[in-house]
């Protein structure tokens, strides 16, 4: 399983020696997310030398995208937006890089391993599929993405799909403007790598060398995007299905033993909303931004609630205990005036709250059972038509020092 990252400077990072088995050449590598179960990563790799290697079989399946500087396959230069795909078991070609360049590299669903074979016509693993994809990307023309959010404004360049799987790489931009005030969250992953631009949002400032890997459901949104748009190599593990949130809150809490006043018992709590108190506010122009996106989707005819920023305003999670705790007095005849006296020595029954829904109804109905049931937030497939889970709570996403403190947001 890969950890939530959410947000990261790829400039914070130290460099390894890059793992680029059986070529030759100098390289490094950062590493900006690694599934130590399978060996799929993530890296930002630069080559400190000319680099090539001969034809070969990819042990996962591998994408190569260049930043600056240039690549060749199979006798192809491209330069700056050059990109390959690998499936795993297939033959590849000679593949060389120049000195000085800067490429982003995945590995999915494998390691780093390399087998040299004699050329592309050598056999494949029996159980390989697909074939090598070589773009040019910067030559591809964006297309704008279908039902992108309140707003329009989304523009996509699918690089790779995979009919069975549906995992996908793309480059995606947004342009200024584009606002999204709700949060998502998704029954796939969701990893990017800022290529250009910035863009606010929950977690804090998407800019150029930013990275995150969202794994499946985690909550993300209150997008908003600047002067100058913003520009993701993106990918997923599966088709990116939309599923929003508003009101969003969490509260957590319990008994101090020994950490009260005194060294003594206290009890206490805190909210996402208690953590994001005093911070610094969203801008002017993100407040107008995220109010416009409000109204549109009103004027579109859809139920929406307005934008209150993390923090301030009342506590929602002080609301929503109150509301769950009379609905579930009101079911059981116990509401206001029923005539029930508190005042005397008698025991109660657990307390209930109605929240609405059942647990069995929040969840993916394989997650407590399947093979990746140690793993909260794995992606599971999903089709239209079956309950749609709800989203996970991540707390402690991996973050490096530029990216700063996290506000709470969305938590």
């Amino acid at each position: 399983m890969r950890p939530h990252v959410e947000l990261v400077q790829q400039d914070d990072y130290v460099w390894h020696g890059a793992e680029l088995i059986g070529g030759e050449g100098r390289a490094s590598e950062r590493r900006l997310s690694v599934d130590e179960e399978d060996g799929s990563s993530s890296l930002r790799i630069d080559f400190h030398t000319d680099w090539g290697r001969g034809p070969g079989i990819h042990h996962a399946d591998t994408e190569y995208h260049v930043l600056e500087g240039s690549m060749t396959y199979g006798g192809r230069t491209i330069g700056k937006g050059g990109y390959v795909h690998a499936p795993k078991g297939v033959p590849t070609d000679v593949m060389t890089f120049s000195e000085g360049t800067r490429i982003l590299h995945y590995r999915e669903y494998g390691d780093a391993g390399f087998d040299a074979v004699d050329g592309v016509g050598a056999p494949g693993w029996a159980d390989a599929r697909g074939e090598v994809t070589v773009l040019d990307t910067e030559a591809m023309k964006w297309d704008a993405v279908p039902n992108a959010g309140p707003m329009p404004g989304l523009f996509i360049k699918y690089l790779h799909v995979d009919p069975v799987t549906g995992f996908y790489t793309r480059l995606v931009h947004s342009q200024e403007g584009w606002t999204d005030h709700r949060l998502a969250h998704h029954p796939c992953y969701e990893e990017a790598y800022t290529l250009q631009g910035s863009m606010e949002y929950n977690f804090g400032t998407l800019d150029p060398g930013t990275y995150f890997f969202r794994p499946a459901r985690v909550k993300h949104g209150h997008f908003t995007t600047p002067e100058g748009g913003v520009t993701w190599l993106m990918r997923s593990d599966g088709e990116l299905v939309n599923w929003y949130t508003q009101n969003e809150w969490l509260r957590w809490g319990g008994e101090a033993v020994n950490y009260g006043p005194g060294g003594g018992r206290m009890r206490w709590s805190m909210s996402s909303h208690d953590i994001g108190r005093g911070v610094p506010p969203r801008s002017d122009r993100d407040l107008r931004d995220l109010r416009a996106s409000v109204q549109f989707q009103r004027e579109q005819g859809k139920d929406d609630v307005d934008y209150v920023p993390n923090g301030t305003g009342a506590d929602k999670s002080l609301i929503a205990i109150a509301k769950a705790l009379d609905s579930a007095g009101m079911q059981a005849g116990h509401g206001s005036g029923d005539g029930h006296e508190h005042g005397h020595d008698h025991e109660h029954g657990p307390v209930s709250a109605d929240w609405g829904a059942e647990l069995g109804d929040l969840e993916h109905p394989d997650e407590r059972t399947d093979e990746q049931r140690h793993n909260w937030g794995a992606g599971r497939a999903w089709k239209e038509g079956d309950p749609i889970p709800a989203p996970i709570v991540s707390t402690l996403p991996v973050r490096s020092r530029s990216t700063g403190r996290w506000a709470g947001d969305g938590m």
